[in-house]
């Protein structure tokens, strides 16, 4: 019985430090995919929609801060923000004319399409 334990107590050791097929290589794919990640931030503007295309542009002076991509929900859930200060969470990634924000999640800051339709801050 000593010579059956000392064996499996040798198999148990030399098992340990023998890497499994694939996980090296895993661990070292997926630590790269970590780095690669882009860290989560968000940005205030207006969405509007350009050439097709949604956008945010900064609200005062215009000029439009990042092409927007859905991330989970249907690009069209950019419509109804249309014309309103929102701030959208998501992930920036640098584009061939301006940047790409995929966007997260958004929340509306103010609905300014309704305080223009009602002739609120009008004389």
């Amino acid at each position: 019985m000593t010579r059956v334990a000392i064996l499996t107590a040798a198999v148990a050791i030399l098992a340990v430090g023998v890497p499994q097929p694939g996980t090296a290589s895993q661990a070292k794919s997926e630590g790269s995919s970590e780095q690669k990640k882009q860290p989560v931030t968000s940005l205030k503007g207006c969405v509007d929609q350009q050439e097709g295309l949604y956008v945010l542009v900064d609200d005062h002076d215009l000029r439009v801060v990042a092409n927007l991509d859905a991330e989970g929900f249907p690009i069209e859930g950019f419509a109804k923000h249309v014309g309103q200060k929102v701030t959208v969470r998501g992930t920036q990634n640098p584009g061939d004319t301006r940047p790409v924000f995929r966007v997260r999640s958004i929340e509306t800051v103010s609905e300014t399409r309704q305080h223009e339709s009602s002739g609120e801050g009008r004389k």
